[in-house]
């Protein structure tokens, strides 16, 4: 049972780190567009965390009694997914159809830099809890090995 909570937990962390790796490509994607439906220039998201506590023997039992299907291990999920509210950047470009009566456009908060190191702190987490998932795997495969012979 114990080897299952550990998938778990490594595979809600690799889930939200997808999700995180998913908004930082959308970022940066989103690098240059300077009007969204609403208007205004893309505004960067970040995604929030949260942890999946730990229930008690109680809890888990109620829970297989009644065949509820929610993990109940622990973990990480993605709690929501919210707009940068730094101020957008203003950069001079008389020609462009988004320009004010100043010649300025307002670009979005996305920063290249910034988000090329979240994308590699997502995919070391990743492959962290990847490591992880692979090793308990691996664990449970010799501790049936071992109840074999």
């Amino acid at each position: 049972m114990a080897f299952l909570n550990a998938l778990d937990i490594s595979g809600s962390g690799m889930t939200a780190q997808r999700m995180r790796l998913d908004i930082a490509a959308e970022n940066i994607a989103n690098i240059n567009t300077t009007r969204t439906e609403n208007g205004e220039p893309y505004r960067r998201q970040m995604v929030v965390f949260e942890s999946i506590p730990t229930t008690g023997f109680g809890q888990v039992l109620r829970s297989e009694v009644a065949r509820q299907s929610q993990s109940n291990g622990g973990g990480v999920r993605v709690a929501e997914i919210v707009e940068d509210e730094r101020e957008f950047q203003s950069v001079y470009d008389p020609t462009h159809p988004d320009a004010d009566e100043n010649g300025y456009v307002q670009m979005p908060n996305v920063d290249l830099l910034k988000e090329t190191i979240d994308s590699m702190a997502a995919s070391r987490a990743y492959d962290a809890n990847l490591t992880v998932f692979n090793t308990v795997k691996t664990m449970a495969s010799k501790a049936l090995e071992i109840r074999t012979r």
